[in-house]
């Protein structure tokens, strides 16, 4: 699927998705890193129903894909995604966000809600 052709209203739509900063961060991040709506809600600062809403939008596009463990949902980028490479060249340039969840994990608040 790497040179997967498809029509303009179809890349406009991944590209509006993505131009909003932070759903284009947070997809940064889970192409390094998988994470939970908590550590979300810590590394952006933001209210958990802010960051679901985020992630509701890039889950129900097919961006990135959700796993369940207990009570608690990790987020991924989602690699079956059918524009998947196309969502690729859109990152690949952008500097990587491990930093953020490594700040994070040394604060102690990378696991902490996650925790069974």
């Amino acid at each position: 699927m790497a040179n997967k052709t498809f029509d303009l209203g179809t890349a406009a739509g991944i590209l509006k998705l993505l131009g909003d900063k932070t759903r284009l961060t947070m997809v940064k991040i889970v192409s390094e890193n998988e994470c939970c709506v908590c550590e979300f809600v810590d590394l952006f600062d933001m209210s958990q129903p802010a960051v679901s809403q985020h992630l509701r939008k890039l889950r129900d596009s097919g961006i990135v894909k959700e796993r369940r463990k207990g009570q608690w949902i990790y987020y991924s980028l989602n690699t079956s995604y059918p524009y998947y490479s196309f969502v690729l060249q859109i990152i690949k340039d952008l500097p990587s966000q491990h930093y953020r969840v490594e700040e994070l994990e040394a604060q102690g608040n990378r696991v902490t809600c996650c925790d069974e």
